[in-house]
Order: structure tokens, then C-alpha cells, then sequence
């Protein structure tokens, strides 16, 4: 069982990820329930957008990233999101959606400095969402995150 809280700055409701199916070195897959939680905080008036499925490809990114560095003896490299490309949705709103949700993630380009991956988010089989997301090292400001 991996610890996804270990491989994240996120913290509490805001971790989208609850745990990974499989993972090597070119990408994961991840499952989680929570589009359906009442206290996750990218709902909105007890919605939650589609376009926030970005965010759960990014926060697979970030854990393939964290599992590929723990395997090299690498600790965990800070980074930010900068930019959603290609997104692709199928819905307006997901919290509705019964079971888990599937995330997969595959890396496009891996420097020591930036990655760019390529994201798809299902349900019982059907597409949700696609689309890249890419993130750049950071150091995280103090008192954020770990």
C-alpha cells in the first residue's frame, strides 16, 4: 500500500487521490471516491465542477513523480502546476457519480526540473476527462505544505 500523504504537500481534504492501482516507470493509475465528499474543497455550492478533474490528473502526476524519486532514493521534489492543456470533459459536474473514479497519468516529458504528462479520468469504464498537465520544481514558501 503506498502512503500518498507522504508523496503530496497536500494535506487533510485536500488530497483528491486515495490510492494507487499500479504504477512503473512511464505511469499510474490511481482510484479514489473523492468527487463524493461533502468537505472536499473544490466543491461549490455542493458541486463539483469537471474542470476540477484536472486537478486529480495533477495530483497523480505529483504521486507517480514522489514513487519514481522514492525508488531512486530521491526524496520528494516540490513543484507547482503550471499549466492545464487539452482538457477534455464529458460532464458538467461529477459529485453524483456512484464508486470510484480511475486516474491515469503517463509521463510526456520527465526533466530534473519540469514534467508534462498526459491524463485520463473514468468512470465504470466511460471517459470523464483528458488533458496534460505539466508542473515545474518549486520550493514550497514557508510553512506550506510538509
Amino acid at each position: 500500500m503506498t502512503d500518498i500523504a507522504s508523496l503530496l504537500p497536500h494535506v487533510g481534504t485536500a488530497l483528491m487521490i486515495e490510492r494507487v492501482v499500479r504504477w512503473d516507470e512511464t505511469g499510474i493509475v490511481t482510484a479514489t471516491t473523492r468527487h463524493r465528499a461533502a468537505d472536499n474543497p473544490l466543491r461549490h455550492a455542493g458541486r463539483l465542477a469537471a474542470v476540477h478533474l484536472a486537478e486529480f490528473g495533477a495530483q497523480a502526476m505529483a504521486i507517480h513523480g514522489g514513487l519514481r524519486n522514492r525508488a531512486a532514493g530521491m526524496p520528494m521534489q516540490p513543484a507547482l502546476l503550471v499549466s492545464v492543456r487539452d482538457l477534455e470533459l464529458a460532464r458538467a459536474h461529477v459529485e453524483d457519480l456512484a464508486g470510484e473514479l480511475e486516474i491515469a497519468a503517463r509521463v510526456l516529458l520527465a526533466t530534473p526540473s519540469s514534467w508534462q504528462y498526459e491524463f485520463v479520468v473514468t468512470h465504470d469504464g466511460a471517459r470523464l476527462a483528458s488533458g496534460r498537465v505539466a508542473a515545474m520544481a518549486h520550493a514550497l514558501p514557508a510553512g506550506q505544505g510538509r
